[in-house]
Parts: structure tokens; C-alpha cells; sequence
């Protein structure tokens, strides 16, 4: 799947959608939000019910910094109560609902991981009688390879990876993801805490597919990280935000949209997209399979593709909305950003992730996990001098035995 540009996409929507991407009426949420008024969002007032919402962290517009609080208008207009909670990797949020720690009604897992817990039977078809605000969703992301028919997602936010950095920390801007591994920067770079990103980030130095296809180039490209790693101060993700508006690092990975907020916080900041190009994502909204409340979750899905919702949305995270409709009321600074809108030769080099197989995606698991352990808390140098004197004391104890007993013998 490919993003096209703004202009290509308004000129493809003129053709292509017949529907209008809001109904004649609408019904003022507050004096900023109105949603469409031939939508049934009160049916569910009374019943006493929650809905548990699982989305990343920083990933929604919550009231701070005057924003729009998207959870509370919900919860006004429909009477359904949220507990909204957020994990900070694909992986995590995985692990928890695969371990039944928790049960939520909806979720934003990314492309790749929508297509792994489509393919283990983890999210549920949805009906889109109850999401008629689907025809927001722009024709170009629709049916993508991660869901060919669109029966279990929609589309909710897309973003890019790229390199933030501080510019008052770095002599010279950095062009290319082989900076990340520039000793000058040791103990000064941040790196991703999740695996997928973390490897594509490698592939993309050493020339490799950011989907492998075999265990023999998952070891390649690990192999790369494993280099790296003496260099690196952290392996983050939402921790990124204080370190790197704190100053506390040089250089660090991210997605496009929480780069936006950074630099807001820290003009010092700036972004790069490297010459090797960027990964391209898809976020997208699913209900698991063990979902209680799938009406009033299909409900929740439809408020987030409302027009003054989505604006509201991408205006407080920095993230590129996938409706056409938000695009054209965004405010001027982010409907212009290149950061969120990249220019053409910056779309031409971009990766999407597809899923990988179960042997792959296992050794990729096996890998990052003993990249992440191997010679954790020091250098590569500490850890040879601790086992050198452990060996040391071993010998000592040994020579201890043998000369004791000899003098015994004696």
C-alpha cells in the first residue's frame, strides 16, 4: 500500500466517492465538535455500560493544552463509559491480550500486528452498519494488504519513522539511519524498544528488506543491532518525549507525529526522514474477538471517523489523518507540515510492514531478545574484565584446594 499526495488523493476522492463525507444535520457535541445527527448515539444511555479502549500512548486529543477532550465528549453524548488505558508497543499490547490479562473492546494495533491477530483469530468481523462514517476513510487506504476486504479495520492514523535530534548536541545534521551507529554519538542515542521498528531500522543500513523471509537474514540483521548497541544510552518508547525534550540525549528514533509535539516542546529539535527511506504505518481501530460490547464499540469507531473528531484528533498528536474530509479544516501549520506530509521523494522511499511467517517472526522474537540481553548493563569491555575475574577466582579457588591438600599429604 502507498500514500499518495494530497493532491493526487483529492483529485482520486472527486471521482471515486459518491457518498458525502458528513450528513446534512449535525448534533453539537460542544461549542468546537458537532457529529452527524442520522446516527443513533444515544441507544445505549441508561444501560450502565463501559467500554474498555486499549490505544497507544499520547494518541488521542485529552483536554491538556486546551484540546479537545475526545473520551469525555463521547461519554457525554452517548452515556457509555470509557476506561481508557494505552500500551506503548505493537508487541505489549500482543503479549497482553494473547496472555487474557485483560479484555478490551477496542484496540489500534499497526498494520503488521492487525494482520497477525487477524490470521490467530483475534479480532472480531465488524459490522458496518454501525460505522457508517467509513466512507470518510479515503479510497487509498481502504483494502490494504493487511485486511483485503477491510472486515476487521479502520483506518485511524498513519505515520513514518524517521530521526529527531537535538540540534544544539549535533555538529552536523544527520542524513542517513548508519549516523545511529556513529561512535561520536555513544551514549548520546536513542533507539526503539520494540523489535519490528528497531529491525527495520538495521535493514534499511545494511540494504536488506525491512520483512524478512528468512531466519538466516533475521541473524544478518540482528547482528547490526547488536553492533549498535555499546552506543546506545536507551531502548524507549514513550520515554523518548522527556528525555529527548529534556535534552538528555542527541539522537533519537521516532514516528513522525510525536516528533511534531517534541519539537512544539523544544525548538532545539528538528527531523529527518534518512536518504535509505522510512517506514510507513498504518494504524487502524479492531475490536478483539473477546469483546463484550461490539455495538457500542462499532459505535466508538464511528464517533473517532467523525470530521471534527478526526481534526481534533490529528491537531493534538501531529499524526497524518487518513479522511480527506479532516485534511481539508485542518489548522495551516499542520496541514502544511512536511514532517506529517512528506514531500513526493520522501513517499517514493517508503516500506510498509507485512506480516511475517510464524518461523520468522519467532526467530525475530529470539533474536531481539538476546540482542536486548546480551552484555546488558556494561560494555563489552566490563563484561570481559567481570568474567576474566571470575575465571581468576575460580583458578584461585581450585589452586587453593590442591595446595591444601598437598600439605595435608605432606
Amino acid at each position: 500500500m502507498k500514500r499518495l499526495s494530497v493532491l493526487a488523493l483529492t483529485a482520486a476522492l472527486t471521482l471515486s466517492m459518491a457518498a458525502p463525507a458528513m450528513a446534512a444535520g449535525s448534533i453539537e457535541v460542544t461549542e468546537d465538535v458537532s457529529v452527524s445527527d442520522d446516527y443513533d448515539w444515544t441507544r445505549f444511555k441508561g444501560q450502565n455500560m463501559t467500554l474498555n479502549v486499549y490505544n497507544w500512548g499520547e494518541y488521542i486529543s485529552n483536554g491538556s493544552d486546551d484540546s479537545e477532550d475526545v473520551v469525555s465528549d463521547f461519554e457525554k453524548l452517548t452515556g457509555i463509559k470509557v476506561n481508557y488505558t494505552t500500551f506503548d508497543s505493537n508487541e505489549s499490547m500482543y503479549a497482553k491480550l494473547k496472555s487474557g490479562a485483560a479484555n478490551y473492546d477496542v484496540i489500534v494495533p499497526s498494520d503488521y500486528m492487525a494482520a497477525k491477530m487477524i490470521a490467530e483469530g483475534m479480532l472480531m468481523p465488524l459490522n458496518y452498519d454501525n460505522i457508517p462514517n467509513f466512507q470518510n476513510i479515503d479510497e487509498v487506504y481502504r483494502n490494504a494488504d493487511y485486511d483485503p476486504e477491510n472486515a476487521y479495520t479502520v483506518p485511524y492514523m498513519l505515520c513514518t519513522t524517521g530521526i529527531i535530534y537535538n540540534t544544539t548536541m549535533v555538529d552536523k545534521a544527520p542524513t542517513s539511519w548508519a549516523d545511529l551507529w556513529d561512535p561520536q554519538y555513544a551514549g548520546n542515542i536513542l533507539m526503539f524498544n520494540n523489535s519490528r521498528d528497531a529491525y527495520a531500522i538495521a535493514a534499511f543500513k545494511a540494504g536488506k528488506s525491512i520483512n524478512p523471509d528468512s531466519t538466516e537474514e533475521v541473524d544478518e540483521v540482528v547482528e547490526e543491532l547488536k553492533a549498535q548497541k555499546p552506543l546506545v544510552q536507551a531502548y524507549v518508547m514513550d520515554e523518548i518525549f522527556d528525555k529527548m525534550i529534556g535534552g538528555e540525549a542527541a539522537i533519537g528514533v521516532y514516528y513522525s507525529g510525536d516528533a511534531i509535539t517534541m519539537i512544539d516542546d523544544n525548538p532545539d529539535l528538528a527531523w529527518v526522514f534518512p536518504e535509505e527511506g522510512s517506514v510507513l504505518s498504518v494504524d487502524s481501530m479492531c475490536i478483539p474477538a473477546t469483546s463484550e460490547h461490539k455495538e457500542a464499540a462499532e459505535m466508538f469507531i464511528n464517533f473517532m471517523c467523525e470530521p471534527d473528531i478526526g481534526k481534533a484528533n490529528a491537531e493534538y498528536i501531529g499524526y497524518t489523518t487518513p479522511m480527506e474530509s479532516v485534511r481539508e479544516i485542518l489548522d495551516e501549520d499542520l496541514a502544511d507540515s512536511e514532517i506529517a506530509f512528506p514531500p513526493e521523494e520522501v513517499e517514493a522511499k517508503e516500506k510498509v510492514f507485512t506480516a511475517l511467517s510464524d518461523e520468522v517472526n519467532n526467530e525475530l522474537d529470539v533474536k531481539w531478545s538476546e540482542m536486548k540481553s546480551y552484555n546488558e548493563g556494561g560494555s563489552g569491555y566490563l563484561f570481559l574484565l567481570l568474567l576474566t575475574a571470575m575465571v581468576a577466582l575460580a583458578c584461585f579457588n581450585i589452586w587453593r584446594k590442591v595446595r591444601r591438600r598437598s600439605r595435608n599429604m605432606y
